[in-house]
């Protein structure tokens, strides 16, 4: 939300999946305006790249510790490659350097499409240590802090400035 509060309301959620949503749709559209020219093989490739290496491998790791019993803690390394994969500044790289060797091209699209899909369509951006790899509800931690936050239970200087 700012620079000292790392987290988002339900609004502002909403409106940065919707800000994905957006540049998922125009990725798209240009995507298909162009399809006669994509080159599906490297198309194929570079959409699944990204969770061949950064999720699928850390989806494994958590189902196995789970299944072994375990409480689905899983290396960070896991969560590094999740996130490496999935930063604009990662795939900016491989969209510079794939058309400095190959060539820019409409399959390039695949990219913007992957990441803005999985942040609109699923809700996801970069994942934190202290939380499940694959969450599938909230952390109690947060459902709790949320539920403070919607209740006005605002404690610091944000409190003191409201109450002026």
């Amino acid at each position: 939300m700012d620079a000292y509060n790392h987290f988002e309301s339900d609004i502002t959620f909403k409106l940065t999946r919707l800000e994905n949503l957006v540049a998922l749709f125009v990725s798209l559209a240009l995507f298909i305006a162009h399809i006669g020219e994509v080159r599906w093989l490297p198309a194929v490739l570079l959409f699944v790249y990204i969770d061949v290496i950064g999720y699928i491998p850390g989806l494994i790791a958590e189902r196995r510790s789970l299944a072994g019993g375990g409480d689905g803690r899983i290396s960070k390394v896991y969560y590094v490659l999740y996130n490496i994969m999935h930063t604009w500044i990662t795939q900016a790289v491989v969209i510079g350097l794939w058309g400095w060797i190959f060539g820019f091209e409409w399959a390039l699209l695949v990219i913007p499409i992957h990441l803005c899909g999985d942040r609109s369509v699923f809700g996801n951006s970069l994942k934190p240590f202290s939380i499940p790899f694959d969450s599938k509800a909230p952390i109690p931690e947060f459902a709790d802090f949320r539920g403070r936050l919607a209740g006005g239970a605002l404690t610091g200087p944000r409190a003191e400035r409201t109450a002026r």
